[in-house]
């Protein structure tokens, strides 16, 4: 699915919007309710990863991308394979959906190796081997992390989830696998 949208051409009627790689997470951060100290370690790391961003020389062209390409914006119909949530089309780098499926392989460990190279294989690419992956991979974890602390409040599952994925934010590292809600 990823790489038949990867491979449309450029729109000549309309323009589609930059890539916003970290767009909503500053937002996110400011709302939740976490402690102070994760807010301002968040709100660094953010600024950290921005840079980090804007220096990367990515292998592959710019092109469509999805924005938040994971396996639960599909639906499976009688007519086939389906992709939703289409807000946050935009110009940009492919590598950014295939390092959220990888993410979700190295970090979250949604994945087995199996069902990733499964992945890789259908692609035609295998962007951890891309030294630019970590960055990527670091901002899809704080990503995955801010979206599910607007919730910490809901549950313990949650409040515990969230300081897992702090943990592994914090030291840079994936660590324990997360859980996925």
């Amino acid at each position: 699915m990823l790489r038949r949208i990867h491979a449309l051409p450029a729109p000549t009627t309309f323009d589609l919007p930059p890539e916003q790689v970290l767009g909503r997470v500053e937002a996110r951060i400011d709302r939740a309710p976490v402690p102070r100290d994760d807010r301002a370690f968040l709100l660094d790391l953010l600024a950290e990863l921005a840079a980090d961003v804007d220096a990367l020389s990515y292998p592959l062209k710019p092109c469509v991308t999805h924005g938040d390409a994971h396996v639960q914006n599909l639906m499976v119909t009688p007519a086939g394979v389906e992709l939703i949530d289409f807000e946050r089309v935009a110009w940009g780098q492919p590598e950014w959906d295939l390092a959220m499926t990888a993410t979700e392989f190295v970090t979250a460990r949604f994945w087995t190796s199996e069902q990733y190279q499964a992945f890789v294989d259908s692609y035609g690419f295998d962007v951890t081997e891309w030294p630019g992956f970590v960055v990527l991979r670091r901002c899809h974890e704080v990503k995955m992390t801010t979206w599910l602390m607007q919730n910490i409040d809901e549950s313990k599952a949650i409040r515990d989830e969230y300081e897992l994925r702090m943990a592994t934010i914090r030291s840079g590292q994936p660590g324990q696998a997360w859980r996925a809600f």
